[in-house]
């Protein structure tokens, strides 16, 4: 399926990899309707400051409402569902919230789509629904084990998506991105609040545990991923892991990072209060993306130097570094 000319629904699009998969889509020739979360200042994330804002339809609305989930979809060819809580820490605080928004919305949003005839529905999971590795690299045969309220909610998630493949032949394909990392990152992510912290002078920069590893992935890689998978027929009815097939622990991204930004007098510091219960903490993900290349021709375009710095270079930027609040725990 080409995308040029496509109508084109995308949710949680304010957010980080949501803002950037929208602009993909633009230059693409898409026709973008991007859904920002309902509030009353009218803010629309980090859509505010996109170079394409005018060539962009941005809805304000909740995908926790189904009525709006089936107005929203009308003639709409492709729906990327992105809208999600993410935070893992603040799923132990509000765990009733990410059932609300993650498998409720997923279902508003599916039944929306059945009934709306909507060509395909593109399900974004996450890695964190693998728990700590079993075997290594993961591919999307590994066992799921919710390790977090937030990871069960995912799984919940995929799950309700693609019941509706099964029972309704509802064209789905559950894509499963491993860590992204890039510009407009939350600081509650690990590589957010390294180089926030160093930027703006923190020492010892505040971590949690720092062993476990992760296949880290730049955020353009991963919305280019998530546009093959639409573009393939052959992913339908499937589940697809993005992933750069390379792992790196965050011990040694903080020290990737220390050296790119020449901040080698800068110490690093275990804060208590960003430990995860030590049940719950993932503590080995590396991606097997052999489906993906196979089904789509994918293949990333940045490693993990070349990504950070991209990234370092935006965080650096003045406009941007004022927006991250290194004084606090981001949860």
């Amino acid at each position: 399926m080409e995308i040029k000319g496509k109508k084109i629904l995308v949710t949680g699009a304010d957010g980080f990899i949501g803002s950037h998969l929208t602009e993909m889509l633009v230059q693409e020739g898409a026709t973008v309707k991007a859904l920002s979360q309902y509030n009353s200042f009218n803010f629309w994330g980090w859509l505010e400051d996109s170079p394409y804002l005018s060539d962009i339809e941005v809805l304000t609305g909740d995908i926790r409402d189904a009525h709006y989930c089936k107005k929203i979809t009308q003639e709409i060819d492709i729906i990327f569902n992105l809208a999600a809580l993410i935070a893992i820490p603040f799923s132990y605080t509000a765990p009733q919230s990410y059932l609300d928004t993650n498998i409720q919305g997923a279902l508003n949003i599916c039944q929306a789509a059945l009934e709306n005839n909507v060509q395909r529905v593109i399900q974004i999971s996450t890695s964190e629904v693998y728990g700590t590795a079993q075997y290594v690299p993961i591919d999307e045969k590994h066992p799921l084990q919710p390790q977090s309220p937030y990871s069960a909610s995912k799984i919940g998630a995929d799950a309700m998506a693609m019941s509706y493949y099964y029972s309704f032949n509802l064209p789905v394909t559950i894509a499963r991105p491993f860590n992204t990392y890039g510009p407009r990152q939350s600081a509650r992510a690990v590589i957010p609040t390294i180089i926030s912290q160093i930027a703006q002078g923190k020492n010892p920069i505040n971590l949690g545990d720092t062993t476990p590893t992760r296949d880290f992935n730049f955020v353009l890689d991963t919305c280019r991923g998530l546009l093959l998978i639409a573009k393939h027929e052959s992913t339908i009815g499937e589940v697809v892991n993005i992933g750069s097939n390379y792992e790196i622990s965050v011990a040694d991204t903080f020290h990737t990072i220390q050296r790119l930004m020449n901040a080698s007098h800068i110490n690093l510091w275990q804060d208590p209060q960003r430990i995860r219960p030590e049940k719950s903490e993932v503590k080995r993900l590396w991606c097997d993306n052999t489906k993906i290349k196979t089904l789509t021709g994918f293949e990333p375009q940045y490693n993990i130097e070349q990504g950070l710095q991209l990234t370092i270079d935006w965080f650096l930027e003045p406009k941007n570094k004022e927006k991250y609040k290194t004084d606090i725990y981001n949860v």
